[in-house]
């Protein structure tokens, strides 16, 4: 076997040392070491760790690469398929975030379930005890006959049991947990967290076999450890949602196998998580009445269009610096958008409290938000509720202007599927041809839309 030795490398200036101190020799920055591995390119051809996957390298046209048919295994999760692009493909690479308790390891349980009724599969843990998994997969009705299941956090291991079970399927629950033997520093470090991830992707991609690997995420929501992991896999999913409700939201902020940003709805339940056909209903209030500062929206997330309600809250404020809060949108744009209502709109808040909320937990990331932002602002603070067969979208430029925004059609039918009847929505976006039962109105300026609430 190679002869593997440690280094410490600082991640400011990239200088090496042959040990660890709490301040970098050349660049002086403090706790910036960070344990890593060296070996000679000799050694790196004899050692498991370091060996390559991809075959001798060679120097070939693009047009001479040969290409295997994609395969996927199918998760019966219909959700689930959808965001990973149509399934789990072979010798990909998965990763999956979410805040504690929010259902990852019921997701993968259920998962498991499904694809080891056609292929083998592995579930690995290193937080939880087998016999806490069987109590879960008792409590979720799954028969757990053809899932294997392993207790380890030791890599070298776990890889070494993988290749005598031959699964191909496997879960690694979490990957903060596992360790390897190369490295001194306890699992959990960034320098244990990148070389035990970049062991098991060889061996998914040496073997075919599809990878699944659990992550924890910090108090801001960011996936732990290094940015490099998310570099290293395939497919990067974050499973969110509020624990006081029932809907989980599955979303891909990477794919190499699909679309980006798709979303995935799910219900959780006594028996498990359970899909939803209808996503779009369940973040819509149907008031029984209109009331003011509530408007509809349609957002697109992936290759689906959502309507999504949102909710504003304009109050006198007692405070010298009014308070801006957001819940599921950006809270520098609210403010953003205030002061391009304020230069474009006529209308000030400067003395005002503001509250946005984008009801059912959800967030909205894209700018096609911004006009039924500041409509309902408006309906909020002169209090006049706007009509419920209303659904409005588009982006505010700094200059006022109504900017379009893509799969504007997509979303008009979207809102006349659900009974809408009138949209405001940019000029630029305005259907060459008619849709049935919806009365569109174009408009360029903020002005022309702030018009239509007088």
């Amino acid at each position: 076997m190679a002869k593997v030795k440690n280094i410490y490398s600082c991640n400011a200036c990239g200088a090496q040392f042959p040990q660890w101190s709490g301040q970098c020799g050349e660049c002086k920055a403090w706790n910036s070491l960070i344990e890593t591995v060296s070996v000679s390119p000799q050694a790196s051809e004899k050692h498991p760790r370091f060996s390559g996957y991809a075959g001798d390298a060679q120097v070939q046209s693009l047009d001479e690469v040969e290409i295997d048919a994609e395969h996927r295994f199918i998760t019966k999760l219909s959700e689930l398929d959808r965001v990973l692009g149509g399934g789990l493909v072979k010798g990909s690479v998965v990763l999956i975030g979410g805040d504690p308790g929010i259902g990852k390891s019921t997701l993968l349980l259920q998962t498991l379930a499904s694809v080891s009724e056609s292929v083998p599969s592995l579930y690995v843990t290193g937080e939880e005890s087998p016999q806490q998994i069987s109590l879960r997969a008792k409590r979720l009705g799954i028969n757990g006959q053809q899932i294997r299941l392993l207790a380890e956090t030791h890599v070298e291991r776990i890889i070494k049991l993988a290749q005598k079970e031959n699964p191909n399927v496997i879960v690694i629950d979490s990957v903060q947990t596992i360790y390897t033997e190369i490295l001194q520093s306890a699992p959990g470090n960034v320098a244990q967290l990148r070389e035990s991830t970049a062991m098991l992707v060889r061996y998914a991609k040496q073997t075919g076999t599809s990878l699944l690997l659990v992550g924890h995420v910090t108090k801001e929501g960011t996936l732990a450890g290094p940015r490099v992991l998310e570099h290293m896999v395939d497919t990067v999913l974050y499973f969110e949602g509020d624990n006081n409700s029932q809907y989980r939201v599955l979303r891909a902020t990477k794919n190499r196998f699909g679309a980006v940003n798709e979303l995935g709805m799910f219900a959780m339940m006594e028996d498990g998580l359970h899909t939803v056909s209808n996503p779009s209903a369940i973040f819509l209030s149907r008031h029984d009445s209109s009331v003011s500062g509530s408007i509809i929206t349609v957002t697109k997330e992936g290759s689906r269009p959502l309507l999504v309600e949102v909710q504003s809250l304009v109050d006198e404020s007692p405070l010298p610096n009014p308070r801006r809060v957001t819940v599921g949108l950006e809270q520098n744009r609210l403010t953003m958008l205030l002061a391009v209502l304020h230069r474009h709109g006529g209308i000030s808040t400067y003395n005002q409290d503001v509250f946005v909320n984008v009801v059912g937990g959800m967030r909205i990331s894209e700018p096609a938000a911004d006009l039924p932002t500041l409509l309902s602002i408006i309906s909020s603070l002169k209090d006049r509720p706007l009509p419920k067969s209303l659904v409005v979208f588009g982006e505010v430029g700094l200059a006022g202007e109504i900017r379009p925004i893509q799969s504007g059609q997509d979303r008009l039918r979207e809102a006349a599927k659900h009974g809408f009847q009138n949209a405001i929505i940019p000029a630029a976006n305005m259907p060459k041809e008619k849709i049935e039962g919806l009365n569109i109105i174009a408009v360029k300026r903020l002005s022309d839309a702030v018009n239509y609430t007088e």
